[in-house]
């Protein structure tokens, strides 16, 4: 069997934060971590990413820009056509293309320029860094990362966020409860348990709920996640509070819901 027959390429799924450091005491055959996950970048600028190869071996990278989204649970999605609101046309990112040996760290420069009409508040796009072997035999394993980038164009900020819906999932003995939000605004938001608060209250007992932090991209709809492992049951009267910034009324809702 010739080499090329022989080889046989993975492909991960797609990954939006570095690997935590200090994971492990050896390194991995593969591996490729990039800090910040995020970069936030105000109108035309740029900044610096930091991308590092813990692995065994050298790798090339291969670096390109794609649209993405999150679906209603914020998983994220590479996209192959970008929305309104992308901004992967506005991004440059240089080096292209590089070999990282073994341990070694490289630098990328990322820049956005402007279009001449833009819509004010948050665009976004991934740059995705996808490896390949410098020399291989055999199987090739491949490696993709996405860092997002999101660059805010200037004009009026409008932050609004609505409740829509509670709603309780069942897995066995385990219960999500789900709370269904609105970002009607232009800017993303970042909702985890210090803007969002869940309490529910039975006769007889109550309980805080700590939710689970997600991003929710401007003109989309999501769900926090609320893992509720306690002993209340049946029908119960769920409060929910979401601030959006300090020194802003808060929202309020209440729902009946069934445990």
């Amino acid at each position: 069997m010739s080499r090329a027959t022989s080889l046989a390429v993975v492909t991960l799924m797609l990954v939006l934060v570095p690997a935590p450091a200090g994971a492990g005491t050896t390194r991995p055959p593969l591996g490729l971590t990039a800090t910040p996950a995020r970069v936030g970048l105000a109108g035309t600028g740029k900044a610096s990413v930091r991308i590092t190869n813990p692995g065994r071996g050298a790798v090339v990278v291969d670096v390109g820009r794609a649209g993405f989204s999150l679906d209603l649970r914020g998983r994220p999605r590479v996209v192959a056509r970008a929305g309104p609101r992308a901004a992967t046309a506005w991004l440059t990112v240089r080096p292209g293309r590089f070999v990282l040996p073994a341990g070694a760290t490289k630098w990328l420069t990322v820049s956005s320029r402007l279009p001449r009409r833009v819509e004010p508040g948050d665009h976004d796009a991934l740059i995705l860094l996808t490896t390949r072997p410098w020399r291989s035999a055999g199987v090739a394993v491949r490696m993709r990362i996405g860092v997002v980038v999101v660059v805010r164009a200037p004009g009026r900020v409008v932050r609004s966020v609505a409740v829509r819906a509670l709603r309780v999932r069942r897995a066995g003995h385990a219960r999500t409860l789900e709370l269904v939000l609105a970002n009607r605004g232009n800017v993303t938001e970042r909702v985890g348990a210090a803007r969002v608060r869940l309490l529910l209250v039975r006769k007889g007992g109550r309980a805080s709920v700590r939710a689970e932090t997600r991003e929710l991209r401007p003109r989309t709809n999501g769900v926090v996640q609320f893992r509720y492992r306690g002993r209340l049951a049946g029908w119960v009267t769920a409060r929910v509070r979401l601030t959006l910034e300090p020194g802003r009324p808060v929202i309020s809702r209440t729902f009946r819901v069934k445990l």
